[in-house]
């Protein structure tokens, strides 16, 4: 499923999500429920990486909430793909974060088209082999039986 039919999915079963955006590692928005889509991948990218710098551990930062009294920013990463989306005040935060998740999910990147490989040269069926006659061998007559 492209990003577009994914969001709409989305905001259709998820009555918390106000807004959404799906955009790749170079920031480039691939679906968006707002006219301004890439200004809000930037922003999105950026508190993740402002993130990044302050989370403990080795592991990459996966998903993120940011909370204020007008409503939240929910980030969840899924390898090169990303989706953001913002609620009103005190949304579901495991429920917000299940449907982006699952939207994430259905996602699909475009398929890179792959080269043909060249055409092999059918092989010459090989001759049919004809089974050897053998030789006849020589008719003897049995004599009769002196009995």
């Amino acid at each position: 499923m492209d990003a577009q039919q994914a969001l709409a999915d989305l905001t259709e079963i998820s009555s918390q999500i106000e807004a959404a955006v799906v955009f790749d590692d170079k920031g480039t928005v691939v679906g968006s429920t707002l006219t301004d889509g890439e200004r809000f991948a930037q922003s999105a990218a950026d508190l993740l990486a402002a993130a990044e710098g302050l989370k403990t551990g080795d592991s990459p930062l996966t998903q993120l909430e940011i909370a204020t009294g007008e409503g939240s920013v929910f980030v969840v990463r899924d390898g090169k793909t990303t989706i953001a989306a913002t609620t009103a005040p005190a949304p579901t935060v495991g429920l917000v974060f299940y449907d982006l998740k699952s939207a994430l999910r259905s996602v699909k990147p475009a398929p890179k088209p792959r080269p043909k490989p060249a055409a092999k040269p059918k092989p010459k069926p090989a001759p049919k082999k004809t089974a050897a006659k053998k030789p006849a061998a020589p008719r003897t007559r049995k004599k009769p039986d002196a009995s």
